[in-house]
C-alpha cells in the first residue's frame, strides 16, 4: 500500500480516486461498510484511497490523556485496510493548526486536488473548524468539484450504531466480547518480546512480556483468556493466558502485558507478537504472597483449559 504523509494541504493527484474519509480507528464493523461500499463503486482504473488523521481531536484540541491511545496502531491501520482492498492511504497530521481549516478550504483546497470520483463517509460525520460541517453539507462541496458522495448508514449493534469511542470503553473496563463484537474480531495489540524480570519462570509460569505497546488503549487490569500469534512468514498461534496490569502482588510499579502460552516452549526474545484477548476471567487481585499467587494462576489455566476443550 501506499502511504502519503499529508502536513496541511495533500500533493496534487492524477490517478482517479474513490476515497474514504475517517481516522478508521479499529478499523471496526463501521468501518468496514464503507471500505465495501468504497470496493463496490471503484472501477478497475480507480484507486481505492483513505483520508485518514493521525491524532484525535480531543487529545490534540483539550489533552483528554484517554484518546492520546487507540485501538490500533498505524502499522496495523495499514495492513488490515490493504486487506480491505485499499491502495492508498493519506495519512493526515492533525494538529492546532490543521483544525482551524475551514469546511470550504477543506473540500475545494484539500481535498480538490486528488482528482477524486466519489467520496464515501458514514453519516455521522463531522469536519471543518470547530466540527462545523456535516455529512450533508460535505455533499454540496463535492458537487462543486465534480464528486459524487456516498453517506453510508451506521452499523447497528444491539440498538447501538458501532463506534470506536464505545469499543474503547468496552476495552478499558475488560468487556472483550463486546469489543469482538463491534470489531468484527479480537481487540489485539502487537508488540515486540522483550527480557523482563523472569519472576514467572520461577514461578513456574514463563511469560512473554511484550514491549512497544504504549500506543494502544490499556486493557483493564486483570487475567484474559487470547490467543498469541507468532507474526511470522507462517503465522503460529497458541492459546494463552494474559495478565494485564500493575502486578501488586509482586509490587509492579508500571502497567504491562504479559502472555502464559499454553503448551509451548522455546525463546521468543525480541519476536514479534500479536496478542490477541478473547474473553475476560478475573480482574487483577493483590494476594497475600506468591504462593497465593500461583495458586490462582493453576485455577486460571485450569479454567481455562476447560473452556477451550483442552482436557477431556
Amino acid at each position: 500500500m501506499e502511504l502519503i504523509e499529508v502536513q496541511g494541504r495533500p500533493p496534487e493527484n492524477q490517478e482517479p480516486v474513490v476515497l474514504i474519509i475517517g481516522k478508521m480507528d479499529g478499523v471496526h464493523l463501521g468501518h468496514q461498510s464503507l471500505l465495501e461500499e468504497a470496493e463496490k463503486l471503484a472501477r478497475p482504473e480507480d484507486k481505492i484511497a483513505v483520508y485518514g488523521f493521525s491524532d484525535h481531536p480531543k487529545w490534540v484540541l483539550r489533552g483528554e490523556e484517554s484518546f492520546k491511545y487507540g485501538l490500533s496502531t498505524l502499522e496495523d491501520k495499514l495492513a488490515r485496510l490493504e486487506r480491505f482492498g485499499v491502495d492508498r492511504y493519506y495519512h493526515v497530521h492533525f494538529t492546532k493548526e490543521y483544525a482551524k481549516t475551514s469546511p470550504d478550504e477543506f473540500v475545494l483546497e484539500h481535498l480538490n486536488r486528488l482528482n477524486i470520483q466519489h467520496v464515501i463517509v458514514g453519516e455521522d460525520f463531522r469536519f471543518g473548524k470547530g466540527r462545523g460541517s456535516d455529512a450533508e453539507g460535505l455533499a454540496e462541496l463535492c458537487r462543486e468539484i465534480g464528486a459524487g458522495i456516498s453517506i453510508v448508514p451506521g452499523v447497528m449493534l444491539h440498538g447501538a450504531k458501532v463506534s470506536s469511542t464505545d469499543i474503547r470503553t468496552h476495552v478499558s473496563n475488560g468487556r472483550m466480547e463486546a469489543a469482538q463484537a463491534m470489531l468484527g474480531r479480537p481487540y489485539e495489540v502487537t508488540g515486540v518480546v522483550e527480557k523482563g524480570e523472569q519472576l514467572g519462570r520461577t514461578l513456574g509460569y514463563p511469560t512473554l512480556n511484550v514491549g512497544g505497546i504504549d500506543g494502544y488503549i490499556k486493557a483493564k487490569p486483570g487475567v484474559y483468556l487470547g490467543l498469541v500469534k507468532l507474526v511470522q512468514d507462517s503465522p503460529e498461534y497458541y492459546y494463552t493466558l494474559i495478565s494485564a496490569g500493575y502486578r501488586p502482588t509482586v509490587n509492579g510499579d508500571s502497567y504491562k502485558v504479559e502472555a502464559y502460552l499454553l503448551d509451548f516452549s522455546g525463546d521468543l526474545y525480541d519476536r514479534k507478537v500479536t496478542v490477541k484477548f478473547v474473553r475476560h476471567l478475573r480482574d487483577e487481585e493483590n494476594f497475600d504472597g506468591v504462593d497465593a499467587l500461583v495458586a490462582q494462576m493453576q485455577k486460571d489455566e485450569q479454567k481455562a483449559r476447560r473452556i477451550l476443550g483442552l482436557y477431556e
